[in-house]
């Protein structure tokens, strides 16, 4: 198995590249974009294209890609009107991640599956209370997911942008019952008053509640993702002061208004760079990208590691 060996490197110290973003990278490259789920509905009609992505990013050196996962529970589906295509819909997701490991002819890439809190993704109209699913219904979506992810095949569970205080335990729960290895990144931001928050925006929420929830066994690696380079490090030392075990960090970079993402301001390769060094001088051992990043900057990590690894 893939990542029997991807975690044997990472006990010994080693310096694992994870891939950049997939969702906006449909969108950069030409996917419709749902006004309802995002990038979650585009694994049906994109198949060839995701692939084609991850593929990319396999070639640019990432070790581990990400299947299009993050925005296709039930509960998200269901409001764009694709309920009843659930497991075809993740499947889809899944079978191109493995087919772009198969075209690599690179078996010991490892394939992820996204798995995220949502219920709702931000847009003109935030639901009203009674339009929200239950927390049954939530839990119920959250455990369907992980399911169908490891029947499709997937190596591990990528638990992104926790941040909200009673959906992220669920998500947790949900993914240790799979069996299957699970990493826990989370999202921050900074408050007004410099502190760094959960990026949960409904009250000011410390980081460490979010940090408190990773559970004491059961997650292989942890960190910050979806969040400013500026912050990640920070954010890093908090998670550090819980979890001993690998750290991770992938950014991302532009801003979110539903349907799509804008890529501006658009952190450039060689500056991530620096924060990728950075980062990896202070233990973290996984480094990518999320929303807005790309191809190019995959291949700054690649570079950033390289650098390190010299200097040892």
């Amino acid at each position: 198995m893939p990542y029997e060996n991807l975690k044997k490197r990472l006990d010994s110290g080693d310096i694992v590249i994870l891939d950049g973003a997939t969702g906006t990278e449909l969108q950069r490259r030409g996917a419709d974009m749902d006004p309802a789920a995002w990038c979650g509905v585009a694994s049906l009609a994109n198949q060839a294209l995701l692939s084609e992505i991850h593929g990319d990013y396999i070639a640019a050196g990432a070790e581990v890609i990400t299947a299009n996962t993050f925005a296709s529970s039930r509960v998200v589906l269901s409001r764009a009107g694709y309920g009843d295509k659930v497991a075809e819909i993740n499947r889809a997701a899944v079978d191109a991640a493995l087919r772009a490991r198969d075209l690599s002819g690179n078996p010991e890439v490892v394939v992820a599956g996204s798995l995220s809190h949502m219920v709702y993704l931000t847009s003109a109209r935030v639901p009203a209370p009674a339009e929200i699913p239950s927390e049954q219904e939530i839990a119920e979506a959250f455990g369907e997911l992980a399911g169908i992810l490891k029947e499709a095949g997937v190596d591990l569970l990528l638990l992104e942008m926790m941040y909200h205080p009673t959906r992220s335990p669920l998500v947790v729960e949900a993914a240790l019952a799979t069996g299957l290895p699970v990493w826990f990144g989370l999202s921050a931001r900074r408050g007004g008053d410099g502190r760094l928050l959960s990026f949960y925006r409904e009250e000011d929420l410390p980081l460490d509640d979010i940090v408190a929830m990773i559970p004491p066994s059961g997650i292989d690696a942890a960190g910050c993702m979806h969040s400013g380079a500026e912050i990640t490090g920070d954010a890093l030392t908090h998670i550090r002061k819980r979890f001993q075990g690998p750290l991770m960090a992938y950014p991302d970079s532009g801003y979110f208004e539903m349907p799509e993402w804008h890529f501006h301001d658009i952190i450039s390769p060689e500056r991530l760079q620096g924060f990728y060094g950075d980062w990896l001088d202070a233990g973290a051992q996984i480094i990518g990208g999320c929303c807005g990043l790309t191809i190019e900057h995959t291949k700054a990590a690649v570079r950033a590691r390289d650098i390190h690894q010299d200097a040892l």
